[in-house]
């Protein structure tokens, strides 16, 4: 099988916060140990080493460098990042490219159909080949941002806590479509 492209966002290892409810998120592990094992685990399970993830910002915050570098060594693929607000130590990891602020991504699927993913960690209203058919993927918004026909966040709250793959999230974009009535 081809390599794939993979996305994904907001994994906030090592991050505390994010199992209690004080960010609304309420991820269901009971130790940030549990959380960050399951979401590595999730991680390779998703992605083989030949395969391309993008990471849309957010990967660790409030951990330890040294617990960042052992994590990150252990996550199957090429990993691009997109800097999102939370990325001090994420930006020192060892990525496949420069970490940017957005991305230009062309996709070609297994199944020959092809996409230009606009990847940023925000979500924004209107992006560069939004009326050619590019499609807008970001994070930052845990879930709380309704998509649309056109973009979605791509974070681990909305995909099972693991990278997704074009076909995913034309899945989810149909879905948005459907529920929006078709609109971007």
């Amino acid at each position: 099988m081809s390599p794939q492209v993979l996305f994904t966002a907001d994994s906030h290892w090592s991050h505390r916060a994010v199992l209690g409810s004080r960010l609304g998120l309420n991820r269901p592990f009971d130790t940030i140990e549990e959380h960050d094992e399951a979401l590595i685990a999730r991680w390779n399970a998703a992605v083989r080493p030949q395969d391309t993830v993008w990471h849309l910002g957010d990967v660790f915050y409030r951990c330890p460098e040294a617990r960042a570098q052992e994590i990150f060594s252990r996550l199957n693929g090429r990993r691009f990042l997109v800097r999102g607000n939370h990325d001090r130590i994420g930006q020192r990891m060892p990525w496949d490219g420069p970490v940017v602020d957005v991305a230009r991504v062309h996709v070609t699927c297994n199944d020959g159909t092809t996409a230009t993913v606009f990847a940023s960690h925000y979500a924004h209203r209107v992006w560069p080949g939004m009326h050619r058919g590019d499609i807008h993927l970001y994070g930052h918004s845990h879930g709380r941002l309704p998509g649309t026909a056109a973009s979605t966040d791509v974070g681990v709250d909305c995909f099972d806590f693991r990278p997704v793959t074009l076909a995913e999230i034309r899945v989810r974009l149909a879905e948005n479509a459907k529920s929006a009535g078709g609109a971007l």
